[in-house]
């Protein structure tokens, strides 16, 4: 089914960036409000504050989170609304891992305008953008690696869980973590099991180390601008 995105929320904190990309947008793929968020946590603020834009473009190099880990969190907080990745790392494996982790879609950051207007296309018709990648098919499952199953697995937590997941990797306890998000501790105990069993693992440390080895993929801090 076709969307139409009319709002944006871009995160990046790059600010001369954020406004060439702003009027990318506005020109090749019919934006008419643009808002913009420095870091993820800002972003996150804004989706739970405001109305919810129609799609979401993102930086993967923020200050306040690493690799991946700021796509789960907005995954996680908008499940329904469509996340595109924008880039200057666009190496294979790292768009393979960001679709893994629920982008709709990745566009280098030195792509041309054309390349937007593709690819917006594309995600408002539902389908998932990946540049062409010579050499490299991103649908391999054989090419998987123990991170790719661990970003699978890990993109599958709801927001609440991943809050969890993250107080957990922090040495915390049931009793702190409850304390924490004002929650019940049998509460808490029943997202832990719920982890675990999406997880497939078996105690908080196996948690913990593949919540590890997911954030671990590492991008440039290069901005490019769309020409």
């Amino acid at each position: 089914m076709s969307r139409e995105f009319r709002t944006a929320l871009i995160v990046e904190d790059h600010p001369l960036f954020g406004d060439a990309l702003a009027m990318t947008l506005q020109t090749v793929a019919g934006i008419e409000e643009v808002s913009h968020a420095e870091r993820i946590g800002l972003a996150l603020e804004f989706l739970e504050s405001r109305p919810s834009p129609d799609v979401i473009v993102l930086d993967l190099n923020l200050p306040d989170v690493t690799g991946l880990d700021g796509l789960m969190k907005l995954r996680a907080a908008a499940p329904q609304l469509p996340i595109v990745v924008i880039s200057s790392v666009d190496e294979p494996r790292v768009i393979r891992q960001a679709l893994l982790a629920g982008a709709a879609g990745f566009v280098p950051k030195h792509s041309k305008r054309e390349l937007f207007r593709i690819a917006f296309s594309a995600i408002a018709q539902g389908e998932v953008f990946a540049p062409e990648c010579s050499g490299d098919d991103l649908t391999k499952s054989d090419e998987a690696s123990s991170q790719d199953e661990a970003i699978r697995r890990l993109s599958q937590l709801t927001r609440q869980q991943a809050r969890i997941l993250d107080q957990i990797c922090e040495g915390k306890m049931n009793k702190q973590i409850a304390y924490d998000l004002s929650i019940a501790e049998t509460t808490v105990k029943a997202h832990v099991t719920a982890i675990m069993r999406k997880l497939g693992v078996y105690s908080r440390t196996q948690a913990v180390l593949l919540a590890r080895e997911a954030h671990s993929l590492s991008s440039s801090p290069d901005p490019a601008t769309p020409r």
